[in-house]
């Protein structure tokens, strides 16, 4: 059982500052696990690596969590399938399209799929605004450049709807299900999906690389995924949609640190808009949640909403008595 309904309905105004942080660390795995196999996209291919990555993930995540194949309704199979063969498109369809295009149209293009997430789930006009932002910073973070070729620009689109509803079914299967099984099944079916790529790559792969594997596999998938499933469940796809642009933005800091790259003026801009988009978005749900939870003021103990409390006999006043007038003195005499 997962603690993450406990918590929001516990701290709803907490939630997401959590789920941000959820999103953060789950970035920062993602391009941890990009470092770690980056010796081995030479030799496997990038797809080949997504695959055994997957597969790898899929049996860490069954061993741990041990889910259930019984008991679930046709809605609940139905988002756990369609959630697994987003993370499959979604590696499928973006290496493609970094084939086809260069890496900055590559990126700005998948990150089209959770910002219109979070602009569709925007109720309030001016809020409109943070998805936009969070866009402009993308741009300037991947600084996209070059031609645009049609088969690219598919892809690019095709990795966006990808990624667009890995963010909804996330929430869709986190609640339909208890704790992460429905996200160890996903990955599973992901797994499958991907699994003419991993047969085909699996032979490439020499001893030594199998542990490399197996450390990118649990960060970038087991932690990663595990993160962002909980972020969804105790925030919301909105909050969560926003957030995602994160990812390039730890990409460009984990190679200013790590490799030595510089970062240009336009980079921190975008890095500060993204940054300021998401603090604005945890902000405004956080504001929302104590809102809510300020509106909904429990009852006193012993009174049900709607209901008139019965008066207590004990309670009621006592009748008046009736006091008989007295006769009227006789005629003539006095009073004294």
């Amino acid at each position: 059982m997962t603690l993450a309904r406990p918590l929001r309905a516990a701290h709803p105004h907490l939630a997401p500052l959590l789920g941000g942080l959820f999103v953060l660390v789950g970035s920062l795995s993602i391009q941890l696990s990009a470092a770690v196999a980056s010796d081995l996209f030479d030799t496997v291919g990038t797809l080949g690596v997504s695959g055994l990555r997957m597969a790898v993930a899929a049996v860490v995540l069954l061993v741990l969590v041990r889910p259930s194949v019984r008991g679930r309704s046709r809605r609940a199979w139905t988002g756990i399938v369609l959630y697994g063969v987003a993370m499959a498109a979604m590696n499928v369809l973006f290496y493609n399209a970094v084939a086809h295009l260069p890496l900055g149209i590559a990126v700005t293009l998948e990150f089209l799929g959770p910002l219109t997430v979070a602009a569709v789930a925007t109720t309030r006009r001016r809020e409109l605004l943070l998805p936009a932002l969070t866009l402009v910073g993308v741009l300037l973070v991947s600084s996209p450049g070059g031609g645009l070729t049609l088969l690219g620009l598919v892809f690019g689109l095709g990795a966006a709807v990808a990624f667009g509803g890995y963010t909804v079914l996330a929430g869709r299967v986190g609640g339909d299900t208890d704790g992460l099984d429905g996200l160890a099944l996903s990955v599973l079916v992901g797994a499958v999906l991907l699994s003419p790529f991993s047969v085909h790559a699996a032979p490439r792969v020499d001893g030594g690389a199998w542990g490399v594997l197996a450390v990118s596999a649990v960060l970038g998938v087991v932690v990663a995924f595990s993160l962002d499933f909980l972020a969804v469940r105790i925030t919301s796809v909105r909050v969560v949609g926003t957030l995602f642009a994160v990812d390039p933005v730890m990409g460009a800091l984990v190679g200013a640190v790590a490799l030595g790259q510089t970062l240009t003026a336009g980079v921190v801009l975008g890095i500060v808009l993204v940054v300021g988009s998401g603090a604005a978005v945890i902000w405004l749900a956080g504001r929302r949640a104590a809102e809510l939870g300020a509106d909904q003021t429990p009852p006193a103990a012993g009174v049900v909403p709607g209901v008139v409390p019965a008066v207590p006999p004990t309670s009621l006043p006592a009748p008046a008595q009736t006091v008989s007038p007295e006769p009227a003195p006789p005629s003539g005499a006095s009073r004294s």
